[in-house]
């Protein structure tokens, strides 16, 4: 009969031959080393995946408890309420939260030059990055508790009830009292004309919309809706304006001579018109959430945005 041949041993790092229980045993463990790291791997994966998911979404926004502001900024429609804003790049489709303004209780929007504005409670913030992150305006700079905010070009107006309307001509750098008693009700964002940032209408809620042709020196009552809380008006065409108030929600074709009724979203507090003066946006909150609406036909008709 042929002889049988054994089979080599396998041989360890010093010569010595391993013996097959031992080299089973090592393979059994390389096998599980490589599905712990599999199994690792998978969970970052889900772990980002779920993360990212968690950033964008199309649920409605939460905001907390109060609605303050609709506003566009360039291509982005921001929403700020006490507690959180949230940011959508494609028209309210999708929105994912604005980390570094987190508590700050967007009351008022102003875009100069090159920075972005907002104040609340806690004051003024500042974007230096087109919107993208902002950070608290300290020292001589900053105003404390913000209600009411707007600008064009190097000029800022800031509506505080501690120090009534404040002005600036160097984008927020430096602030002089224009008026020491109009402003402490103003409320949302000011409307500061481009061409002429001496003509501003501001939402007062101890009456209705108000306007100044002086920078804020002197101030005249421009009707509307009473109690106002927001005011938006065409970028293209500055004599139709919107309001909103505790008393409702009107618009005005001619620069406010004269106003009609007009039916906003149930619950709706703040608006906004897009960059082409074409669609408007009203936000409404939903317990924590702000809803937000979108109107083609000067507030006509409403649908949802997502």
């Amino acid at each position: 009969m042929p002889s049988r041949t054994s089979p080599t041993p396998q041989m360890g790092p010093r010569g010595a031959s391993i013996p097959a229980g031992r080299r089973k045993s090592r393979i059994c463990w390389a096998a599980a080393a490589v599905l712990v790291l599999v199994l690792i791997a998978g969970g970052v994966f889900l772990a980002t995946r779920d993360s990212t998911t968690e950033l964008v979404s199309s649920a409605p926004p939460a905001v907390g408890g109060d609605l303050h502001t609709v506003t566009v900024v360039g291509d982005a429609l921001y929403v700020g309420g006490h507690a959180a804003v949230a940011v959508s790049r494609d028209g309210g489709r999708q929105w994912q939260p604005v980390p570094s303004l987190q508590g700050a209780d967007a009351m008022g929007w102003a875009t100069t030059d090159d920075q972005v504005l907002v104040g609340g409670h806690p004051g003024l913030y500042r974007s230096s990055d087109g919107g993208t992150t902002f950070t608290p305006v300290t020292g001589a700079a900053a105003i404390p508790d913000v209600h009411a905010l707007g600008g064009a070009g190097a000029t800022v107006y800031a509506g505080s009830p501690r120090a009534g309307l404040l002005a600036s001509t160097d984008g927020g750098a430096s602030w002089q009292v224009r008026s020491a008693q109009t402003g402490r009700s103003f409320m949302g964002t000011i409307l500061v004309d481009p061409n002429n940032p001496d003509r501003l209408i501001a939402p007062d809620m101890s009456a209705g919309l108000t306007a100044s042709n002086d920078g804020g020196r002197t101030w005249t009552p421009l009707g509307g809706p009473t109690g106002a809380m927001a005011a938006a008006w065409n970028p293209t065409d500055t004599r139709q304006i919107l309001g909103v108030g505790m008393g409702g929600a009107g618009v005005s074709e001619d620069g406010g001579a004269t106003w009609r009724p007009v039916t906003l979203p149930m619950g709706a507090t703040a608006v906004s018109y897009d960059q082409s003066g074409r669609t408007l946006f009203a936000g409404a909150l939903d317990g924590q959430q702000a809803r937000v609406y979108r109107s083609t036909d000067n507030g006509a008709t409403w649908t949802p945005t997502a």
